[in-house]
């Protein structure tokens, strides 16, 4: 299913069709993308878990309906995915239990780094976001990560500084975007 699109992106569902589930593996195996993500805890080593993957992130984003889940960036181009773009709730110190607050965050294949898809779907969904009427979104990126942090200033982003409220109490360098 389509979440949202842009002239050259589209932000979709993962599937499990297999050119789906191969692109996940080769996103979510790559240790110059995982070591962003939990310092790599959730690397995948077989390629079997793509499909449970897949599963998972479906679940855990059922009850919010589309609004909010972790989806495919395809360029219309390519007729593959380029990685991943999230809007979710944010998990509090625990690291499980969501919070009030939003996250939007994105993860690419190193093919797809630097053709500005992580922006645009970033923005895409955040439109989408704010015009539900909610005033605020969270980026929160691990320090180093200095693509990341690039992408959530060229959002308008604003850098308030590491804070250790989410993802069990890691420090992040956090960005808030504030509705208009």
């Amino acid at each position: 299913m389509t979440i949202v699109s842009t002239d050259r992106l589209v932000v979709r569902d993962w599937t499990e069709d297999r050119a789906d589930l191969d692109r996940i593996y080769d996103i979510y195996s790559r240790d110059e993308v995982m070591r962003w993500l939990g310092g790599g805890s959730g690397r995948m080593t077989d390629p079997a878990e793509a499909a449970e993957r897949v599963r998972s992130w479906r679940d855990r984003y059922a009850p919010y309906g589309d609004r909010y889940g972790l989806w495919a960036i395809e360029p219309r181009a390519a007729g593959r995915a380029a990685g991943s773009v999230l809007l979710k709730p944010l998990p509090g110190r625990a690291g499980v239990t969501p919070t009030d607050d939003i996250e939007v965050g994105w993860h690419l294949h190193p093919d797809s780094w630097g053709h500005g898809y992580a922006t645009e779907a970033a923005r895409a969904v955040l439109d989408r976001e704010f015009a539900t009427g909610i005033r605020q979104v969270h980026a929160v990126v691990m320090a180093g990560n200095e693509a990341s942090m690039a992408v959530a200033r060229r959002l308008g982003m604003a850098h308030v500084g590491v804070r250790t409220d989410w993802y069990g109490g890691a420090e992040l360098e956090t960005f808030v975007l504030r509705a208009d």
